[in-house]
């Protein structure tokens, strides 16, 4: 076998799918400095479609061939935030999220960093948090809510009210993201109090 799909390699096929994950982040903020051309948004969506694909499928081929890694294991996290939070600041830049519908992005943000905290908290602890499936289908809702928003206008000429259902589909994610949060800290929370 070849350097890229052995297990022990550093740089295996689903550690490439994660750092492409990221390479796409600024290719992202590019697009949407140029958010009034539909060719712009829809090009952010693709990159940000691609890039949530590459979210599923790196974990599942690592799982598969059995190719996980420590790269991967502090990367992947990396790359997830990345690409959620660096959208949000975007859309928020362009005025997709305007008025109260930024704190729906706001939520998502702290939400993700307070957890970050919490687990590299616990991570030296050598106490582990399991991902539960809410917290599964919270990303989801929040890679589908800013797959909605990304097309914004451009989305509007094709599927009417693209930019409502984005919206609406963030308010749902955000609720979901408080939940899971409050999961976390209440995990986490008898370690946080010991001396």
């Amino acid at each position: 076998m070849n350097g890229l799909s052995t297990g022990s390699s550093t740089f295996n096929i689903p550690n490439l799918l994660t750092i492409a994950r990221i390479v796409a982040v600024p290719a992202i903020v590019f697009c949407m400095f140029w958010s009034d051309l539909d060719w712009a948004r829809w090009t952010a969506l693709t990159l940000f479609v691609v890039a949530a694909i590459t979210d599923f499928l790196d974990g599942y081929l690592a799982r598969r061939w059995q190719m996980q890694s420590a790269l991967g294991r502090m990367l992947d996290p990396i790359a997830d935030k990345l690409i959620v939070s660096v959208s949000i600041l975007m859309l928020a830049y362009d005025h997709t999220l305007i008025s109260w519908h930024i704190w729906a992005g706001v939520i998502i943000l702290c939400r993700e960093i307070l957890v970050s905290g919490l687990r590299e908290f616990l991570a030296a602890l050598q106490v582990s948090v399991p991902v539960t499936r809410l917290a599964k289908w919270k990303t989801t809702a929040q890679l589908i809510a800013i797959a909605f928003l990304l097309a914004g206008p451009a989305g509007d000429k094709v599927i009417p009210y693209t930019s409502e259902t984005g919206l609406v589909l963030l308010w749902i994610s955000a609720l979901l993201t408080l939940y899971t949060g409050y999961d976390y800290f209440r995990a986490g929370l008898h370690h946080l109090l010991e001396d």
